[in-house]
């Protein structure tokens, strides 16, 4: 037999941390107080109510809300799931045994059973706990006596003389069970929670809980694998006592392992001293090289100022001479007095030459020495990031590195990184970042923990470079910090809009997404025909498509990605007084007639080119970006032929007039240009042939740092 003081870790509720009260199942198979499962949903309602905050977390004295139960209700909130927060009988559940989140249903706290054998056995325990302290009749009148009997039926507790009066020989009572002395009334019959006049009478193999036959019927339960009770009664207890069974027969090998354990907590606390002392050994260092710093420092400004206060004294002593009657002067006025002209002469000479050096140090003053001391500020900048940085430093962590290719800056920051050897040996990392200012002599590093490798930055300026750089923590041990990585925030805040598919959209040239984010030029049969209906050295004219959102003011930026294959995109923006002449252009057809740089009617292009184009747009095509011809670009065509960046971007400034275009992925501007911003501006396409343009997708809110395992 196991002694039931043996077993105490088993009854403490994980929640209260105090023995079981009434204790619930939960669908994990975890147990937790009928209590505390009414107070963690109370106060776990309030802290999703109020997004988390700190004050809503204090509703009970006897339950706290953990920290990670903390940064599950902030997924929750950001994830989006709507919950009543009127009434606890929420659908979501913190376990604070396995800390997941159980879902009870609709049902709530009304669909546990409670687990009567855990009631009976914590009662068993508090009865060894307690054997001096007697039950009292429920019934006696004051003083009460000791009760000798409980019955399971009243759920009282009475004396002999008290049962015998509740309970006459004869009547229906008489019948009732009664037990020793206890305070643990249980139901003789387990009814089912959900149907509350049904006993249960059979187990879900799935659920692995009792059902009644309502719940198999038409219940939760309906297309679950059942079995009846007794077998499910038989079988669970047999394997329960194999199991028992096997561990008994393993009491050697427990023992052993309990004994290596003892012997790895003396080993822990043993070198965990030696670490200690490491440890206060290489700080002793550091604070002997501070106090030798320091007083080295302290001596040279103390020699500095002897020097400077004895120089000081030395010139109010001369100038203390220049006084009537004193010094110098003093002494000149007794030469004075002398009347033999050959010893008059002979002192005098030499007198008159330091009156004369006296006067013209009178007249152009300069004290013998400073009284400021700025040569001897001592700069702890550096030193005071590097000891911000101490920690202890492991080789088991590896180095994280950034990843560019995956990282983002649109309007938001994405921040994406990894570990070379493909392991994520670290529990969390810190992210630091800031903006690149040559005007500021210190950096201030903003910081951020992430569970996860990537990290979604806001609120970082327009039009500024930023620094990032993450480390890896385990416990109290971090990685050195990564590489930085210097990326630059878009010339403006991101603009957003969809193709419009009804101004203009030819359909059977071009061809959208359902999102509408992506258009692609079918070059089809359609096309084939109407080639051929063109005369020789004609080109197939240009199908263009729009925003379906305009900008009458401001400073915006939008970015997109033009497909490898495509032969020829132009890109640009077109006022709403355009848009008609845009897609009724005459000269959609061209020839090379009309082609710049064709050698044909020389000297006209650029004049054509200028009055005939109702939008201001820039050739891409064939992987090149092509800078238009204007008189500032360069001479040489050649210079004028850039390669096509991966992602482009226009930034329209409507208040200056002018337009740029961005390589994206740099936010390096490749050609810009004034343009008429009188009318309402759109994002303009035009595509040719088989080409294809995507739309920068926005970055959003991810936190792939929470790894849910529910």
């Amino acid at each position: 037999k196991v002694a039931i003081k043996g077993i105490e870790r088993e009854l403490i509720c994980p929640a209260c941390k105090e023995l079981f009260t009434h204790p619930l199942i939960l669908p994990c198979q975890h147990n937790v107080c009928h209590k505390c499962v009414k107070e963690i949903l109370f106060a776990f309602e309030d802290s999703v109510a109020d997004g988390g905050s700190e004050s809503s977390n204090q509703s009970s004295p006897r339950i706290r809300v953990s920290a990670s139960s903390m940064d599950r209700i902030d997924r929750i909130n950001r994830s989006g799931i709507k919950r009543n927060s009127l009434t606890p009988r929420s659908t979501l559940f913190p376990c604070p045994s396995c800390q997941r989140d159980i879902d009870l249903g609709e049902r709530g706290i009304n669909g546990l059973f409670r687990n009567f054998t855990l009631e009976t056995i914590v009662e068993r325990y508090r009865q060894a706990a307690r054997a001096a302290i007697a039950i009292m009749c429920d019934f006696c009148k004051p003083p009460p006596q000791e009760s000798t009997k409980s019955c399971m039926d009243c759920s009282a507790s009475y004396c002999n003389e008290c049962f015998k009066i509740h309970h006459p020989w004869g009547t229906a009572k008489a019948q009732h069970e009664y037990v020793g002395p206890t305070t643990n009334f249980r139901p003789k019959i387990l009814m089912c929670p959900e149907h509350e006049m049904e006993r249960v009478n059979m187990y879900c193999e799935i659920c692995r809980r009792p059902v009644c036959h309502l719940c198999k019927l038409g219940g939760g339960h309906a297309n679950h694998r059942v079995t009846t009770m007794s077998t499910a009664y038989k079988t669970l207890k047999e394997k329960l006592s194999k199991d028992i069974e096997y561990l008994i027969s393993k009491e050697s090998q427990v023992k052993a392992h309990i004994t290596q354990l003892d012997l790895l907590l003396k080993e822990t606390e043993c070198n965990s001293e030696i670490a200690k002392q490491e440890a206060s050994q290489s700080f002793e260092k550091l604070y002997h090289v501070l106090e030798e710093k320091k007083s080295a420092a302290l001596r040279a400004i103390e020699t500095s100022k002897n020097i400077r206060l004895e120089k000081l004294q030395t010139q109010v002593e001369e100038y203390q001479g220049l006084l009537e009657n004193n010094g110098l002067v003093g002494y000149a006025q007794e030469v004075l007095k002398e009347t033999d002209p050959s010893c008059f002469v002979q002192t005098a000479k030499q007198l008159h030459v330091r009156i004369q050096k006296a006067t013209e140090s009178l007249k152009s003053f300069r004290p013998a020495a400073g009284t400021t001391f700025e040569d001897f500020v001592v700069d702890t900048a550096k030193q005071e990031d590097v000891l911000g940085d101490l920690s202890f430093h492991s080789n088991g962590l590896e180095i994280p590195e950034i990843n560019e290719e995956q990282s983002r800056m649109y309007n938001k920051a994405l921040i994406s990184w990894e570990c070379p050897g493909k392991t994520d040996s670290a529990d969390i990392y810190v992210l630091e970042y800031h903006k690149l200012n040559k005007e500021e002599e210190s950096v201030t590093w903003q910081k951020t923990e992430v569970c996860g490798k990537s990290k979604v930055l806001c609120d970082l300026d327009d039009d500024s470079s930023y620094a990032f750089r993450v480390r890896g923590y385990k416990g109290s041990i971090c990685s050195p910090w990564s590489r930085e990585v210097i990326m630059r925030t878009p010339p403006a805040p991101v603009f957003s809009f969809l193709f419009d598919d009804k101004c203009g959209y030819n359909n059977e040239h071009l061809q959208l997404n359902p999102k509408r984010t992506s258009v692609e030029s079918r070059a089809g049969f359609p096309l084939l025909l109407g080639s051929e209906r063109l005369q020789v050295g004609c080109y197939t004219t240009l199908d263009y498509i729009i925003g379906d959102t305009g900008i009458a003011k401001g400073k915006h930026f939008w970015a997109f990605n033009v497909e490898a294959y495509s032969y020829l995109v132009k890109v640009g923006v077109v006022p709403s007084n355009k848009i008609q002449k845009l897609f009724h252009n005459t000269h959609d057809v061209t020839s090379p007639r009309y082609e710049q740089d064709s050698g044909h009617d020389s000297g006209s292009e650029d004049a054509f080119f200028d009055s005939s184009q109702p939008c201001t747009l820039v050739t891409l095509g064939m992987k090149k970006f092509f800078i238009p011809a204007t008189p500032a670009a360069p001479k040489d065509p050649a210079s004028r032929i850039l390669p096509l960046p991966s992602c482009l971007g226009i930034c329209l400034d409507c208040d200056r007039g002018r337009v740029g275009f961005y390589d994206a992925g740099h936010m390096k501007c490749l050609y810009e240009c004034e343009v008429d911003c009188s009318g309402l501006m759109y994002p303009a396409f035009a595509l040719m042939g088989g080409a294809a343009v995507h739309l920068e997708e926005a970055v959003t809110a991810k936190y792939r740092e929470y790894h849910d395992n529910i």
